[in-house]
């Protein structure tokens, strides 16, 4: 696992780029998916996985669900901590089921890093 990449899975572009901004001004290295079948790919193509993914529920092609189930049963890929984005009411639960942690949107960008810091090795640090 590199000790600071993160995999930042979004359909929205604009909220994607400000989720790889807010984390690269934090000393990580982001990496874009706009849907789970993208992520996916990503994660296969990548010699240094991700030390977490951040992953929206709602996704064109496969949801955030889908790849995660699929990412738990990719023994590669099991360990690789994830935390949901979502503004659904129900977020907390549905994180949980997925094994998963959560941020509820709309979120600060200082509970992103939080949750980058928690789960990628020290070192990242503010540019």
């Amino acid at each position: 696992m590199s000790p600071h990449r993160v995999l930042v899975v979004e359909d929205d572009l604009e909220i994607r780029e400000s989720l790889m901004e807010i984390l690269e001004d934090h000393g990580y290295e982001p990496v874009g998916a706009e849907n789970g079948l993208e992520a996916l790919d990503k994660l296969r193509a990548s010699l240094q996985q991700p030390c977490l993914i951040v992953l929206d529920l709602m996704l064109p092609k496969m949801d955030g669900r889908a790849f995660r189930q699929e990412q738990l049963r990719t023994p590669k890929f099991a360990d690789i901590p994830v935390v949901v984005i979502s503004a659904f009411r129900d977020v907390a639960q549905t994180a949980q089921e997925m094994k998963a942690e959560y941020l509820k949107k709309p979120f600060k960008p200082d509970e992103l890093v939080q949750v980058a810091q928690r789960y990628c090795p020290e070192g990242a640090q503010a540019r």
